[in-house]
């Protein structure tokens, strides 16, 4: 389990108040992702180079 001081909050939180974010914790062999508006549900978890891959994915269907 990650403990919640390892979750880092997006600084993209999205406008209003911010709920439209996600949350990110680095391990030392994965990085998992969850919704921040419901952090008991579902995670993503990542190799580091498999991320990177998806943020850049990201990153290009935005631009």
């Amino acid at each position: 389990m990650i403990t919640p001081t390892a979750w880092k909050k997006s600084s993209f939180s999205g406008g209003g108040e911010g709920n439209d974010c996600v949350e990110v914790a680095h391990r030392r062999t994965h990085i998992s992702v969850r919704d921040s508006k419901a952090p008991a549900r579902a995670t993503l978890t990542f190799r580091p180079g498999s991320f990177a891959a998806f943020v850049s994915a990201l990153q290009a269907a935005h631009s």
